[in-house]
C-alpha cells in the first residue's frame, strides 16, 4: 500500500460555502479500506473528505463537525470496480443552495449520481466547509491521521474556490464515440483564491498550473506513472481469477506472492495482433519467478499450475528453462535479482514468435500459436515470496526510474531499446498498431 501524498495549507478562501473538486482516478485493487482522494480537517470528529471505499468501490463525501454530519454525508451506490479503467469524479459543494439535495453533487464520468447507499445527509444551509478553509488539505490520505492512503493513479486534479461547477468545466462527451473525455466543454476563467490545477507528473506532481500559486508538497516518494485518461496503459490485473494469494502495489505493476505456489498474474490488456514489448525485473529471483504470455481464457485462470504448463502459455524461468505445454528446453541463460528481462511478441507475421531479452540482449526466440482469444503478458509465482515488477512503458520498476528508451511511436520509458517495429502496450498504440 502506498504511503505517499500531497499536502498544503490553503489560504483565506474566496467562498468556503462553495467549491468544486475534479479528478481522474484509476483504482489499483479491490478489497481493503477507505482510500482518501481529497480532504481537510484536524481530527476524526472535525474533517471533510472525498474517498473511494475499496471494499465495494463506492464514492463518498463526508463532512463531520463534532462527530455529527451537519456538513453532509453522501455515499453513492455506483461502484468503481474496473481496475483497468480511468474514472472521472466531480464533487461540487454549495451549502448556500436553498435546495438541500443540490448542496452536494457527485458526478461519475459526466453523470450525476442520484442513487445512494442509505440516507443522504446534506449540509446545513450556509454551513462553512472544512474543505476550502485556511487549514491543511491533503490529496491521497486522510487529513488528520496517517491512514486512508490512496492506492492508485490520479490525473487532472483540479479545485475551484467559490464556484459549484458541473462536469462540463472538466470534461465532455466525444461526439463520435460517446465516451467521456478530459477536454472540458466550458473554460474555467477563475479558480478563486484557493483554486489549483496540479501537474501530477513525475518531477513536480504538486505544481499548480492554474495561475494561483497553490503548489502542494509531496511527502514520501510518489510513483507517478505516465498513464492518464487520454492514454491508458496496461498494468497487472488484480481481479484475474488465477491469482489468489498475490498482492498488488505500485499502481498494480508490482506483484508479491504470499502463501503461494504456482500461481500467475496477468496484464489488463489482451492482444491478438500487432507487435508488443514490455520489461520485468525480479526482486526475489531465487524464488523461481517466470515471465511470459498466456491466452486470456487459458485454463490457468483457475488451474493451480505454472505459466508454460498449458499449450496456450509460454514462459521463461530464472533458471533459463523455457516452458510451453509442460515441456522444457534450456536456453542456456539464467537471470536473477535485478536482471531486467524484456519480452516481445510478434502476432502480425505469418510465423508468430516470442522473444526474450536479458539486460537488452536477446537470449531466446520461439514460435507460438495464433491466439484463440487474446494473449496477455504474464508472470509466474512458484514459491512464497516471489516479487516481480513490470514496466509496460510507464517508466518505473517500483519507485526506481526504468530508463528513457521510447518505442517507435515515441511512447514509453524503458530500460533498454525497444526492438524495431515493436510497441508499448497502451491505448494509443493499440489504436495505431493493434
Amino acid at each position: 500500500m502506498a504511503t505517499t501524498y500531497l499536502s498544503k495549507t490553503l489560504g483565506t478562501p474566496t467562498d468556503n460555502k462553495k467549491w468544486t473538486f475534479s479528478a481522474w482516478v484509476k483504482k489499483s485493487h479491490v478489497g481493503g479500506n477507505i482510500n482518501t482522494l481529497f480532504g481537510a480537517g484536524g481530527s476524526s470528529t472535525n474533517f471533510a473528505s472525498i474517498w473511494v471505499n475499496y471494499n465495494n468501490g463506492q464514492i463518498q463525501f463526508q463532512s463531520s463537525t463534532s462527530g455529527g454530519v451537519t456538513g453532509g454525508s453522501v455515499r453513492l451506490l455506483n461502484l468503481l470496480r474496473d481496475v483497468a479503467a480511468w474514472y472521472h469524479l466531480v464533487v461540487s459543494f454549495d451549502s448556500a443552495n436553498s435546495t438541500a439535495a443540490d448542496r452536494v453533487k457527485i458526478y461519475i464520468n459526466g453523470i450525476r449520481g442520484t442513487n445512494f447507499d442509505g440516507t443522504a445527509y446534506y449540509p446545513n444551509l450556509n454551513i462553512a466547509s472544512f474543505i476550502n478553509s485556511n487549514i491543511e488539505h491533503t490529496i491521497g490520505k486522510d487529513s488528520y491521521r496517517s491512514a486512508g492512503y490512496y492506492d492508485g493513479s490520479m490525473a487532472n486534479v483540479e479545485f475551484v474556490d467559490g464556484q459549484a461547477y458541473d462536469p462540463t468545466y472538466f470534461g465532455s462527451f466525444n461526439s463520435a464515440t460517446g465516451i467521456w473525455t478530459p477536454s472540458g466543454a466550458t473554460a474555467i476563467s477563475n479558480y478563486g483564491t484557493n483554486g489549483f490545477k496540479l501537474k501530477m507528473d513525475t518531477t513536480s506532481p504538486g505544481a499548480d498550473t492554474s495561475g494561483k500559486g497553490n503548489t502542494f508538497t509531496a511527502s514520501g516518494s510518489p510513483t507517478l506513472l505516465q498513464g492518464n485518461p487520454q492514454n491508458n496503459w496496461c498494468t497487472m490485473n488484480p481481479v484475474f481469477a488465477g491469482d489468489a494469494n498475490i498482492t498488488y502495489s505500485n499502481g498494480n505493476l508490482k506483484t508479491t506472492a504470499t502463501n503461494e505456489s504456482q500461481k500467475n498474474a496477468v496484464g489488463t490488456i489482451g492482444v491478438s495482433s500487432g507487435k508488443w514489448y514490455c520489461e520485468m525485473v525480479s526482486r526475489n529471483g531465487n524464488n523461481y519467478p517466470g515471465f511470459g504470455i498466456m491466452d486470456s481464457q487459458s485454463v490457468l485462470q483457475t488451474s493451480v499450475s505454472y505459466l508454460g504448463s498449458s499449450s496456450d502459455s509460454y514462459c521463461m524461468f530464472n533458471d533459463g528453462n523455457y516452458y510451453t505445454n509442460g515441456s522444457a528446453s534450456n536456453t542456456g541463460t539464467t537471470w536473477g535479482v535485478g536482471s531486467i528481462m524484456g519480452l516481445s511478441i510478434d502476432l502480425d507475421s505469418s510465423t508468430k514468435t516470442i522473444k526474450f531479452y536479458k539486460n537488452g540482449s536477446q537470449t531466446h526466440s520461439a514460435t507460438i500459436a495464433t491466439p484463440v482469444n487474446d494473449y496477455v503478458f504474464a508472470v509466474s509465482h512458484n514459491t512464497n515470496g516471489t516479487i516481480t515488477e513490470m514496466n509496460f512503458g510507464e517508466g518505473f520498476f517500483g519507485t526506481v526510474a526504468a530508463g528513457t528508451n521510447a518505442d517507435g511511436n515515441g511512447q514509453g520509458l524503458f530500460a533498454y531499446a525497444v526492438p524495431s517495429g515493436y510497441y508499448a502496450m497502451n491505448t494509443k498504440n493499440l489504436e495505431a498498431y493493434g
